[in-house]
């Protein structure tokens, strides 16, 4: 039987040690359903932070026994914010994972400059997904988090995807730099963008990534697109790493594959001092489960740095 990304995921746990994970206002059925069943499946222990009446009576409406997991009550979400932010600094939580909030307003609690989880890395979103044809785990980034990225954050964009490929066993990932086409214009930013990181991997700037762009949608996921082009290429049709221009283009290009060839995916941020599972409101149970399981391999990063390195 083909291994489900949860099963792909906590395959690659390196301790048998269970991650306490910081859970941010858990007051929708799919967040609390998905943090029962981890902790039922001892994924993770989850900390659930929020409104203590709602979730106990959230609990009764959909059925679910949260009696055995511990509680720590407020009395908004800019509050459950703030204290699991918080819990995560001070060492209390593996890993941080949202609930029913936006994203945005958990985030501006994880980059605050003296409270936050910053560290020295750009922070980066990263869609893990079980790409169907041909089989395989395949990372999209950043589809959730920059908006627009130059030069210098893209650097810290891709470093964060390569560190995840190897932890989940994809020695040496290949990375594909999206543009709409394969050649450098200047007019066309993010194609001087790709020339530059794959200059900047050969010179160590990145490591332990196989780096090429600019190249096209179509010639990273067929072999034979590239060949009709003339492109000679370790990325193109085996790509295990996409980097896109920008968040729209990340965002379309992974919904795209998840809904249209049922890919199974779990999203996470990288970069801050603990794994952030950020599962967007239509992800599916097992995709919530994988984004939690990525707490048990994901090392805790560096202490969170009070210089002012991200805008």
């Amino acid at each position: 039987m083909e291994k489900t990304l949860l099963d792909i995921i906590i395959g690659r746990r390196r301790t048998h040690s269970v991650p306490t994970m910081a859970v941010c206002h858990p007051c929708n059925e799919p967040t609390l359903r998905a943090v029962v069943e981890a902790a039922r499946r001892r994924i993770v222990d989850p900390l659930l932070i929020g409104p203590a009446a709602q979730l106990k009576n959230l609990a009764a409406e959909i059925d679910v026994d949260v009696s055995n997991l511990p509680v720590i009550d407020t009395r908004s979400i800019a509050e459950s914010a703030a204290r699991a932010v918080q819990l995560c600094r001070e060492g209390e939580a593996d890993a941080l994972m949202k609930g029913s909030l936006h994203t945005d307003e958990l985030m501006r609690e994880v980059v605050r400059k003296r409270s936050g989880l910053r560290t020295r890395r750009r922070m980066s979103h990263v869609y893990i997904v079980q790409a169907p044809n041909p089989p395989h785990v395949l990372l999209i980034t950043d589809a959730g988090l920059n908006i627009e990225s130059y030069l210098d954050e893209k650097v810290d964009i891709v470093q964060n995807a390569i560190d995840l490929a190897r932890i989940l066993g994809i020695g040496d990932p290949r990375v594909a730099l999206l543009s709409a086409v394969e050649t450098v214009h200047s007019n066309i930013a993010s194609t001087v963008d790709a020339a530059a990181l794959c200059k900047m991997a050969e010179r160590g700037q990145i490591e332990h990534g196989v780096l090429d762009g600019p190249l096209a949608i179509d010639n990273v996921l067929s072999q034979e697109a590239a060949r009709i082009k003339g492109i000679d290429s370790q990325v193109a049709g085996r790509a295990d790493i996409l980097v896109a221009p920008d968040l729209e283009a990340g965002n379309i290009v992974a919904k795209q594959l998840i809904l249209l060839t049922g890919a199974d995916a779990a999203g996470v941020v990288l970069g801050a001092s603990v794994p952030i599972a950020v599962p967007s409101r239509a992800e599916s149970p097992s995709g919530r489960l994988a984004a939690c399981a990525v707490a048990g391999l994901y090392p805790r990063g560096t202490e969170p740095c009070h210089e002012e390195v991200q805008s």
